[in-house]
């Protein structure tokens, strides 16, 4: 051991206490009773510990149960908010990926005049802020009479992204070269190399790829929020928006809105536990090649 080590072990340490305590305080406020957050709120330990606040989000409580224990008595759609999330999450992750793959097919493997001219313009695209493509994308869903649909919500991410792209892109060209010519000299095209020998040896990025996009694209707030007022398209992160202004006590449901905000992160939290050391492995491959 030696200081180098001993501060790389401190600053290492502060990051995960950084990163961890949150979510800690996330799981303590949830099994906490309203009425004992503000007398107890120095306290590391659940306050008057209660299961009440999933009762309510998961609909498993009276309006009057709610309302004795500090909650706003108003239901909320949890299930299907939660369906809803599930349902766009998907259709973005399958679509973005599968395209992406496909332009990045093209950048890697192909050779056609102008080719990195157009990536570098086209990885340009990144320094542009999301919310300057904002109002543009809402009047052409608008347009298209898409406003409050699964569709109107994936569309604008579900073709391709940059880093998509990018990510994959890397990964492609350290292939080796040899499977593209021997699959040639048996008479196969670009779309059957690219299906059948190209895909089945990028099955560990596809998959790392689809993660995070699905990550991405449950997380989204902003987009769902602008084209999705009604309730049965709502997603779940402005279902829990929702939940959190319905407050007619005074107070949020501080409780109940940390256990809809728990399960919620579990589906995520659950795919990133299982396939985490896959995600940094293939980013870290995809970047040195």
């Amino acid at each position: 051991m030696n200081w180098g080590r001993i501060s790389a072990w401190a600053v290492l340490t502060l990051a995960i206490l950084i990163t961890v305590v949150p979510f800690l305080w996330m799981i303590r406020t949830a099994l906490s009773s309203n009425h004992s957050l503000a007398a107890n709120s120095a306290s590391l330990l659940p306050a008057d510990f209660s299961w009440g606040a999933f009762k309510r989000v998961l609909g498993m409580q009276s309006a009057e149960e709610a309302l004795a224990e500090g909650g706003s008595g108003a239901a909320i759609n949890f299930w299907l908010y939660l369906r809803n999330s599930f349902i766009v999450s998907t259709m973005v992750t399958v679509c973005q990926v599968f395209f992406s793959a496909l332009a990045a097919y093209a950048f890697a493997r192909l050779k056609w005049p102008g080719r990195e001219k157009v990536f570098t313009f086209f990885l340009a695209t990144l320094l542009v802020p999301p919310i300057f493509t904002a109002l543009p994308n809402f009047l052409l869903i608008k347009n298209l009479g898409m406003l409050n649909t699964f569709l109107g919500i994936a569309l604008p991410s579900m073709l391709m992204t940059p880093f998509a792209i990018f990510f994959l892109r890397q990964f492609f060209m350290g292939m080796s070269r040899e499977m593209d010519e021997a699959a040639k000299l048996d008479g196969a095209s670009h779309v059957r190399i690219f299906f059948q020998v190209i895909m089945p040896n990028a099955v560990g990025p596809i998959a790392t790829l689809s993660l995070l996009t699905f990550i991405a694209s449950w997380n989204e707030y902003f987009w769902p929020l602008l084209v999705a007022q009604e309730e049965n398209v709502r997603v779940l992160t402005v279902g829990l928006s929702v939940f959190k202004s319905q407050s007619p006590q005074g107070a949020p449901d501080w409780s109940g809105l940390m256990a809809a905000t728990l399960i919620a992160a579990l589906p995520i939290l659950i795919l990133f536990i299982a396939f985490g050391k896959k995600v940094v492995n293939c980013i870290g491959f995809s970047g040195i090649k």
